[in-house]
């Protein structure tokens, strides 16, 4: 009775959400001020964008009602905390909060009081952030696309066809969709301890909404301790800039976990990634004629779960034109037929990687030679003490790494 019960909720909060987002979005603009009220759940609703300063307070939570953009030039401040929850919808109803270039997103939240976005589905309350308790006491892990996502979108430079271009997950009607320039110290606010869950809504054929999608971010933003849980498609994903991003967990992607696009030139330090349904790593070479070289260091990868029954579709996927290198990370779980897929790619560089199987067995997961850099090794990377605060920490994921 009890799953029953809980059940029956959330599909409440699906259906109610979805009737919402149908009356609103299609009104929406630029210029439309802020649209911010109560809703029968007690949450605020926020259904327009945001054209002015605007500071979401400790013990509230706010409700997407849309796709809602911070616009350029405006700040939008999200103190510790602070629950955000998306509403139900797809294609152009799809919601999703984004910060557009010139726009900046303050969301600090703490250890004790993190940040969470996630569904309306989501029972999850201020109460139990006082409390501790960051898991979501009605959502499984492994459920995605109830909502949209996070997109933060900068001036920083990228390596496409065009220096700007229009981010995956927005229609090229919305010019707040729009990213890249030559700004590579472009500073899109400072994001911490944050949460992301459930989201990867479809907008399309094939086309989904990443936990958190970073468009040529600078180097001036601050992105350091992210959670990303059950989304359906990617966990993180860059499209170029220069942002560096450090403590991150990306737990049960419906896609690739970590996916680098457009020349990222930054470095993710410090991560666990657990049982993505696509790649461990999705490393793209550019799309253009800019190079730029990305570092992803100091790692834990999870490749599959037998408990779960959770399977990667393999370990590190680059292309031939693919810059990055791969610094002490080691990669555990891993199930036959899964494999780096290319070691020959001229600027892809394995250092200290270990794969915890036997020294006799490696060449059966790389594809090509092993390299020098490539090696049997049982012991976790990532410094999991700073992941206490994470739903993954809480359920136990973590332990062992």
């Amino acid at each position: 009775m009890k799953n029953f019960r809980l059940t029956k909720n959330a599909f409440a909060a699906v259906f109610f959400a979805t009737a919402l987002t149908v009356s609103f979005t299609s009104c929406k603009d630029d210029d439309d001020p802020i649209v911010i009220a109560p809703v029968d759940n007690g949450n605020v609703l926020v259904s327009s964008n945001i054209t002015t300063n605007t500071t979401w307070e400790t013990g509230k939570v706010y409700q997407l009602g849309g796709r809602i953009s911070v616009v350029n030039g405006v700040t939008l401040t999200i103190q510790k905390g602070v629950i955000v929850k998306g509403e139900a919808g797809t294609g152009a109803n799809a919601t999703a909060l984004l910060i557009a270039r010139g726009a900046k997103l303050m969301a600090e939240g703490t250890a004790t009081e993190p940040i969470i976005f996630t569904s309306v589905a989501d029972e999850i309350a201020p109460a139990d952030i006082v409390a501790g308790n960051f898991a979501s006491p009605n959502l499984d892990p492994t459920q995605n696309g109830l909502w949209g996502g996070l997109i933060v979108l900068g001036k920083a430079t990228i390596s496409a066809s065009k220096t700007e271009v229009q981010i995956e997950g927005i229609p090229t009607s919305d010019p707040n969709g729009l990213y890249g320039g030559s700004e590579d110290a472009d500073n899109s606010g400072v994001l911490k301890y944050i949460s992301i869950r459930h989201g990867g809504s479809l907008i399309g054929a094939g086309n989904e909404i990443n936990g958190l999608t970073l468009g040529a971010v600078g180097s001036g933003t601050t992105i350091d301790h992210i959670e990303v849980v059950g989304n359906q498609d990617d966990g993180i994903e860059w499209f170029g800039g220069t942002v560096n991003v450090s403590n991150v967990v990306v737990w049960n992607a419906g896609d690739d976990a970590i996916d680098t696009d457009q020349a990222w030139k930054g470095t993710l330090d410090n991560f666990v990634v657990i049982t993505p349904t696509g790649h461990c790593f999705e490393l793209d070479g550019p799309e253009g004629a800019l190079p730029g070289s990305h570092t992803i260091k100091n790692g834990t990868v999870v490749a599959s779960d037998t408990a779960s029954g959770h399977v990667s579709e393999d370990l590190i996927n680059v292309d031939a034109n693919s810059e990055v290198s791969l610094e002490n990370i080691q990669i555990r779980g891993i199930a036959d037929g899964q494999k780096i897929n290319r070691v020959t790619a001229p600027l892809v560089s394995f250092t200290d990687i270990t794969l915890d199987v036997p020294s006799a067995d490696l060449a059966n997961y790389v594809n090509g030679p092993v390299p020098a850099g490539v090696t049997s090794g049982s012991i976790g990377r990532a410094n999991v003490s700073n992941f206490g605060w994470t739903w993954a920490s809480k359920a136990n994921k973590l332990s062992g790494l």
